[in-house]
C-alpha cells in the first residue's frame, strides 16, 4: 500500500490522488446510506401493545423538541465548516479529507446500527395512544386485546421506533468523534516528545543502570 506523506498539499494538487486511494471507504459509505435509507423505509415490528399497556402511553403527542432538519446542520454541517476552515488555515487535504471521512463514518454507523434495533425491537413511544387513536377512542382486538390503530400511518410507525433515542446515539457518536480527534491531535502535537524524550523516571534509572555498569 502507497504512503501518504502528510504536508501542505491542496486539493489541487493531491485531491484527485486521495479519493482514488480511499475509493473503497467512499464506497462503504454509499453503502452504509443505502441500507440505512431501507431501514427507514420498511416497517418496523409491531409488538404487542395490549389495553393494559395503555396508562403509560398517554403522554400528549408533540413535536419534536430539536426540529429534524437542525440535527444535520449542527451534527454534519457545522463540522465540516470547521474542517473547511482549518484547511484554509493549513492547507492540508489528507487532514481534511480523513476528517470528513471520519465524520461520515462514525454518523452513518451509527444511524444503520440505531435504525436496525429500533426497527427489530418495536418498542411504542410515550406518546403511542395519540397516534394510534387520534381521536381519543381506543380500538382493540375482541380476542387478543391488541390495539387497531387508526391513525395516521406515518405517526404509527415512527410511533413504533422508541428505542434505541436516535438523539442520543447521534450525541454518543459526536462525542467519540470529537475525543478521538482531540487525542489524535494531542499525539500529533507531541509525537517528538513521545518518541525522543522518555520519562523522567525512565530516564533517572537508565543513568544509574549505567553508573553502575561502570
Amino acid at each position: 500500500m502507497p504512503d501518504i506523506q502528510l504536508g501542505a498539499h491542496t486539493f489541487r494538487s493531491h485531491g484527485t490522488k486521495v479519493l482514488r486511494f480511499h475509493m473503497h471507504d467512499w464506497l462503504i459509505l454509499v453503502l452504509l446510506a443505502v441500507i440505512d435509507i431501507i431501514l427507514n423505509v420498511i416497517d418496523p415490528f409491531h409488538r404487542f401493545v395490549g389495553k393494559d399497556m395503555m396508562t403509560d402511553l398517554k403522554y400528549p403527542f408533540k413535536g419534536n423538541t430539536i426540529p429534524f432538519w437542525a440535527v444535520p446542520i449542527i451534527g454534519i454541517l457545522l463540522p465540516f465548516a470547521i474542517f473547511i476552515g482549518l484547511y484554509f488555515k493549513r492547507k492540508n487535504v489528507y487532514d481534511l479529507h480523513q476528517a470528513i471521512l471520519g465524520l461520515l463514518f462514525s454518523v452513518l454507523i451509527t444511524a444503520v446500527l440505531t435504525d436496525a434495533i429500533k426497527d427489530g425491537v418495536g418498542r411504542p413511544r410515550p406518546d403511542f395512544f395519540w397516534r394510534c387513536f387520534p381521536d381519543g377512542i381506543g380500538v382493540f382486538d375482541n380476542v387478543t386485546s391488541n390495539v387497531i390503530c387508526h391513525g395516521k400511518k406515518s405517526d404509527i410507525k415512527e410511533g413504533h421506533k422508541s428505542f434505541p433515542s436516535g438523539h442520543s446515539s447521534c450525541h454518543h457518536a459526536f462525542i467519540v468523534k470529537y475525543l478521538f480527534s482531540i487525542n489524535v491531535l494531542i499525539l500529533r502535537k507531541h509525537k517528538d516528545k513521545l518518541l525522543c524524550h522518555p520519562p523522567k523516571g525512565e530516564e533517572k534509572q537508565r543513568q544509574n543502570t549505567a553508573s553502575l555498569n561502570t
